[in-house]
């Protein structure tokens, strides 16, 4: 960072560009970049492979995994449900380990099940029948695998945990960015020039309080954002339980299915059709838009300070700016 009394102050990457909080390597350009259909995961790669833990079609299928393995884990551990055989410790671990070992090979074994089944969620219960088949006694659990689930109460959950998951690091991210804009604000506190409305000179203020506007406003865009419940379901075809009544009829299912939602970190929806509504999604896409907004005012921002001469963007030499503007 470059400040002297002409308040012309070099805007470099490492100021304003935040990094992500993952220890990322550099992602060398390859074949599929290239010939990937949106330019998240092909031009911008570099900038969103951090993501493909959360949002890609193999970290789908890991967290379908988890979900069918703890509503497994949970059910063995309800006494009254005295047909599934109680778990050893060993038993357990090795339970856990398919969730945190899960591999690209997993996921590539899944797609050629799901050639034959042509049903995602279905190629993940064959996979876990294949894996828990070979533990010892593993053969006693396989037909409480998605014991009473339709697909959505695997889907649902699945898609909730990968979006709280994904949005605890982007929060990470967004607090680093607010730190970054406090830290400016202080530093500029005592640096004045005129303000603008209806782009015209009006009048004065600091660029440190023209910055604390953003970092004040940030902050309560992050706080709404913190407040966001993930709801999910976890209560059979049609969200009543019908299967779950007709096994055992003397378990209250709605209280236990509330457990269990609460138990993997999300809040329970009592009341669904098949699918969860994903009223909880509209809020925190929402949400996310008017923290992108306000990224975008500062971006502007930015932009005419540029204009106006008060920063100056770091030349690289190797960069260029225009493909026939040489100035």
């Amino acid at each position: 960072m470059i400040y002297d009394n002409t308040q012309r102050i070099a805007v470099t990457e490492e100021t304003f560009v935040y990094h992500s909080v993952l220890m990322i390597e550099v992602v060398e350009m390859n074949d599929d970049q290239l010939q990937a259909i949106s330019p998240i995961d092909g031009r911008y790669l570099e900038k969103s492979t951090h993501l493909r833990q959360y949002f890609s079609e193999s970290a789908l299928m890991r967290y379908r995994v988890l979900t069918e393995i703890k509503w497994l884990i949970f059910l063995s551990e309800y006494k009254d449900l005295n047909q599934i055989p109680v778990l050893s410790k060993d038993i357990k671990e090795s339970l856990e380990n398919i969730i945190e070992q899960f591999s690209i090979d997993d996921a590539k074994a899944i797609k050629t099940i799901e050639n034959q089944t042509n049903h995602d969620v279905k190629s993940i219960e064959y996979f876990l029948q294949e894996k828990i088949n070979r533990l010892p006694d593993g053969k006693n659990l396989i037909p409480f695998i998605h014991f009473g689930c339709t697909s959505e109460d695997i889907n649902n959950i699945s898609y909730a945990l990968m979006l709280k998951d994904a949005i605890e690091l982007q929060v990470k991210e967004f607090n680093l960015l607010i730190s970054t804009l406090r830290n400016q604000s202080h530093l500029w506190a005592d640096d004045t020039m005129l303000s603008r409305t209806h782009g015209q000179a009006a009048t004065p203020t600091t660029m440190g309080k023209e910055f604390a506007n953003f970092v004040y406003r940030l902050n309560q865009q992050i706080k709404t954002l913190e407040t966001i419940e993930y709801r999910a379901k976890m209560n059979g075809a049609v969200g009543n339980f019908n299967a779950h009544k007709i096994a055992y009829p003397d378990i209250n299912w709605t209280d236990l299915s509330e457990q269990f939602i609460k138990s993997i970190g999300l809040t329970n929806n009592p009341y669904t059709t098949q699918i969860e509504p994903h009223d909880w999604m509209a809020e925190l896409f929402h949400s996310l838009i008017r923290i992108n907004n306000i990224c975008l005012d500062l971006s502007k921002d930015i932009w005419m300070y540029i204009s106006l001469g008060y920063f100056h963007q770091t030349i690289k030499s190797s960069e260029v700016g225009s493909s026939t503007m040489p100035h």
